[in-house]
């Protein structure tokens, strides 16, 4: 049985690169010196929760009748939408499951 497994660093620099994408901008830029865990968690959920924002937004201007939003419009922001949330979410159950092995380590 071939097991895959990524570390958190890693996970966190896919996510990056991911919202990035997502968000139409530039390759995420490598580890830097002294930021926190903590630091990049928050800054990519609140990248997450824009993409979302941005998503109902629109969503509320093309059901109230709009003519400057578009239907692909609409449907490619929910897409962006799930795709950041999906990510989002698997590096949570990475986190989680990173958790769990450490805390059943025997000291």
């Amino acid at each position: 049985m071939v097991e895959n497994s990524i570390s958190a660093s890693e996970l966190l620099h896919r996510l990056r690169e991911l919202s990035n994408r997502v968000e139409g901008g530039l390759e995420a830029p490598g580890p830097r010196p002294g930021v926190e865990f903590s630091e990049l968690l928050r800054t990519s959920l609140e990248r997450v929760n824009a993409v979302q924002q941005t998503a109902a937004g629109l969503g509320r201007a093309y059901e109230l009748g709009d003519p400057a939003v578009s239907l692909t419009d609409l449907s490619i922001a929910m897409q962006k939408s799930s795709l950041a949330f999906q990510a989002a979410t698997q590096v949570r159950n990475k986190l989680v499951a990173a958790y769990q092995e450490i805390m059943s380590m025997q000291v």
